[in-house]
């Protein structure tokens, strides 16, 4: 690095760069052109000096993301260096910088982690890339193992607050490292009773096996953490559960496959596509919706249509009625106002098409709202529940009878 540069950078005044770049045009050209080396941008963040960080993010960009030869960014340093200042200003220009992955594919979120939240900017970088969590070292380890590895509690409590909002939260709870284990695991190994209770009410997976084969109740009782190895024992009934734990995986495992097979391409479509489905899924919602209220040939108004129905049955003369008289088909009372006047098979028929067509339309709905701001989208999930239990009612309630096909 030029040393006039670099004296510039260390002392942080923008006006002695600008005399550096009067006297050679092309003195931070070299630094783009090389994949790891130490920038101003570099020194500038371990100096502290905003000023000159924000005018060299203005001039060379993609310095945020050069990695030094120590495999660090900007990002990566402010945070080991305790500038928080200079850290929300990166964010401010680019807040992707949280997922920009350095040494041991460790990114700004892994580090903060491990240093702990003293700063305060563990929410912000969540604000920033709420999908950060996500983001994995070269050894599989999540932000959850590291804050666990390091005994930061406050960390992990905010990675799970922000985790429940996700739907991965399940997967990113329960990922396993190189070694096969998962956050429960460290935390039994370092004898972490807080934070293995903290992870048990999160559904943390309890039968979970690392390499060795080991549940955390196993590493515990290698380590001879007796207090964890009491909590552990407290939840864990492998005899009663283990059928039970199957199935769920058996769910899980099918459920993901249908829904990267419907959803995996839904955060391609672009904006204008997105809206055009949405008013499709609502036409269709509000079409499968209204079968439900109105099924073919309607429901019983009352009295009236009683009658008439009645006249129907017992004509003039009356009607055969054989030897079975007690198992006829309309045995039940559906001339009740509000119940469908429809056949019983036929109806069960109608419905389960109908249930068909809501659920599927209900679930990509719900895939669509991904883009929307996060208030909106938990208000739109609300509203889609309760649409989804008044459609469960609304079927058992003008259903004639319940749905027993054994008298046919």
């Amino acid at each position: 690095m030029d040393e006039n540069l670099r004296k510039a950078t260390r002392t942080g005044k923008v006006n002695e760069l600008y005399r550096v770049i009067q006297s050679n045009g092309n003195v931070l050209r070299h630094f783009d052109e090389v994949e790891f080396i130490e920038t101003p941008l570099h020194i500038a963040a371990e100096e502290g000096c905003i000023e000159f960080a924000m005018e060299m993010m203005n001039l060379k960009p993609s310095f945020a993301r050069k990695l030094n030869h120590q495999g660090l960014s900007p990002l990566h340093i402010a945070v080991r260096k305790g500038h928080k200042e200079m850290a929300l200003r990166f964010l401010e220009i680019d807040k992707h910088l949280v997922r920009v992955r350095g040494k041991k594919g460790k990114t700004p979120l892994h580090y903060l982690c491990k240093v702990g939240n003293q700063l305060g900017l563990l929410d912000p970088f969540l604000e920033a890339s709420p999908d950060c969590i996500q983001d994995v070292t070269t050894e599989n380890r999540t932000a959850l193992h590291i804050a666990i590895q390091n005994n930061r509690l406050d960390v992990l409590q905010l990675l799970i607050r922000t985790l429940k909002r996700k739907d991965y939260y399940w997967e990113v709870v329960n990922r396993k490292d190189k070694d096969g284990n998962t956050a429960l695991h460290i935390a039994a190994i370092h004898n972490q009773p807080k934070v293995l209770k903290l992870l048990l009410n999160c559904k943390a997976d309890k039968h979970a096996t690392n390499q060795v084969g080991l549940t955390a109740l196993g590493v515990a009782q290698q380590h001879n953490n007796r207090e964890n190895i009491a909590i552990l024992k407290d939840c864990f009934i492998p005899v009663a559960s283990n059928f039970k734990r199957k199935l769920e995986k058996q769910v899980v495992k099918y459920v993901t496959k249908a829904s990267l097979l419907i959803f995996q391409n839904m955060d391609n479509i672009s904006a204008d596509d997105r809206n055009a489905l949405l008013v499709i899924l609502g036409l269709l919602l509000t079409a499968t919706y209204q079968a439900t209220l109105s099924p073919p040939g309607g429901v019983w108004q009352g009295l009236l249509q009683t009658a008439t129905y009645q006249a129907t049955l017992s004509p003039p003369g009356g009607v055969w009625q054989g030897e079975n008289t007690s198992r006829s088909k309309g045995s039940y009372d559906a001339t009740v106002p509000g119940k469908s006047v429809m056949d019983q098979m036929d109806f069960l028929s109608s419905y389960i098409q109908n249930y068909d067509v809501f659920l599927l339309t209900f679930f990509l709905t719900l895939a669509l709202r991904k883009t929307f701001p996060y208030g909106f989208r938990t208000a739109l999930k609300i509203l889609l529940a309760f649409l989804a239990v008044c459609f469960d009612e609304s079927i058992s309630v003008i259903a004639a009878h319940p749905f027993n096909i054994s008298n046919y």
